[in-house]
């Protein structure tokens, strides 16, 4: 078993002052595969020392500088991809296909997508003899999820450097391993000492104070809408700005016009398999299937026969689908959730509770779909975080949208339909940050992030950068007296 019992500061890997230590679970077999220090208070203080002591040189950085640096980073990133992948999945249980495909590609696009935007983005410009002028908002607190740990980090730390901001970073403590190779390549790449910086940890220690640091300028925050709340509250005294990215219940409107013979069941199948993408371990998984009502009873044959093939299984098998849940807990939440479906009274169309089949060891689940399923049910309101699809019917499009607006989430939502002049009225209407119609190649330049609980700020390509940057006025600055 690996022991990582240092982190990485100031441009070296120090020994960590805390003696607490937590070991990292494969769960695909629950064996403990490495080991690493928690950090503390006294590790914090290091970390945002030496960002805080590298800021002043690195934000006066040219862009041609900061340009040559994302694509040093690109091509030692690109060297390590098979790495990379081999310890997302140990340690997430991704299979391991999916995990070069998506884990690690999605980390990638995103360094190339910021290495674009750097090369053509406008930090100054002037309004009569006013120059406006964006800068790097300064030292700034990283705090990323298990789920999609690569794709997290990646859109934080790339517009960060891009903006001439100093960090810390702060990985899951579940899922770090992906995070210590990461920092490897951006120490091979060249990053100067202090301008980045790793330190693992809980977020109740380490989070906590890295949210509450006076030196930190900016926490950026992915995670659970709880865990978001906690941050906010604990910059709150020292007014440092607080960017989210939080939980979702993301509605997939199938619009009346998809009848069995113009694209029902290729719809349906699709919201299916997206939902249980990554083990439904997405934040803006489309887990509520909205199906008009003289349609629904097809909708939910079609819903069934995809999930049923489904192959959940360890994730280095070839044929496996979708691997187990991150964890033990994670698990048991899951679990939950389903009994709390039951107990509800929604009819449990395929999978439940219980570990499918021959698969005793690990935190795997049985893909499970909902039906008759209500608005006003816990499982159609909540994050389940799980493999986990619920299927409401409604009357009309009105109804539709009502009930895709009716949640305290709005991060996400999708809208299936055979007119594309329907789909995108329906989409304005919709109150969430990001919209997919008729299920689109995922795309980089767009913006990510959510409205009400889902969080606020936006992430990926140049809305990424903007939310790294302050802006100056400068008046008078042309004017010749």
């Amino acid at each position: 078993m690996n022991i990582h019992d240092s982190f990485y500061i100031d441009g070296e890997w120090r020994k960590a002052c805390s003696s607490q230590s937590t070991e990292v679970i494969d769960p695909a077999t629950e064996r403990p595969i490495a080991r690493i220090a928690l950090g503390n208070e006294e590790d914090v203080d290091r970390a945002v020392n030496a960002a805080r002591n590298a800021f002043p040189a690195f934000s006066q950085w040219s862009r041609e500088q900061r340009l040559a640096l994302l694509e040093r980073i690109l091509v030692e990133y690109r060297a390590r991809r098979e790495e990379l992948a081999l310890r997302v999945s140990e340690e997430m249980g991704a299979p391991l296909g999916f995990a070069l495909e998506w884990q690690v590609g999605i980390g990638e696009a995103h360094i190339a997508r910021m290495i674009e935007v750097l090369k053509h983005y406008e930090f100054e410009s002037s309004r009569g003899s006013t120059l406006v002028v964006k800068e790097p908002v300064g030292v700034v607190a990283l705090i990323t999820p298990w789920n999609w740990p690569l794709n997290q980090i990646t859109c934080k730390v790339m517009p960060a450097l891009a903006a001439g901001c100093t960090m810390v970073l702060k990985p899951s403590e579940i899922a770090p391993l992906d995070a210590l190779v990461f920092a490897e390549i951006l120490d091979s790449a060249g990053v100067p000492a202090g301008v980045f910086n790793l330190v693992n940890g809980t977020g109740v220690e380490v989070g906590e104070a890295l949210s509450r640091h006076p030196q930190i300028d900016m926490v950026s925050f992915t995670g659970s809408t709880r865990a978001g709340v906690a941050v906010a509250k604990a910059g709150a005294d020292t007014v440092k700005r607080i960017h989210q990215e939080l939980g979702g219940k993301s509605a997939n409107i199938l619009l009346p016009d998809l009848t069995t013979e113009a694209g029902l069941e290729r719809a349906v199948r699709q919201g299916v398999l997206s939902c249980f993408s990554n083990t439904g371990q997405s934040c803006n998984a489309p887990t509520r299937m909205l199906v008009p009502r003289q349609h629904y009873q097809e909708a939910v044959g079609y819903a069934v026969q995809a999930a049923a093939g489904v192959k959940v299984g360890p994730p280095k098998a070839a044929d496996t689908t979708i691997g187990p849940l991150i964890s033990a807990l994670q698990f048991e939440r899951v679990q939950s959730w389903i009994a709390c479906g039951i107990e509800e009274g929604a009819t449990v169309a395929i999978g439940g509770l219980g570990k499918p089949q021959g698969l005793d060891q690990g935190y795997y689940v049985k893909p499970t779909i909902f039906t008759d399923v209500t608005a006003g049910m816990r499982i159609a309101q909540e994050e389940i975080f799980g493999p986990v699809l619920v299927m409401i019917a409604y009357e009309d499009v009105e109804h539709a949208v009502a009930l895709a607006n009716d949640s305290p989430y709005g991060l996400a939502a999708y809208v299936q339909s055979n007119d594309l002049d329907t789909a995108r009225g329906v989409a304005r209407r919709l109150r969430a940050g990001t919209i997919a119609i008729n299920y689109p190649a995922w795309d980089s330049s767009a913006p990510f992030g959510g409205y009400k609980r889902s969080g606020n700020g936006r992430e990926y390509a140049d809305f990424g950068l903007d939310e790294f940057l302050e802006i100056k006025g400068i008046t008078g600055y042309a004017s010749a007296h």
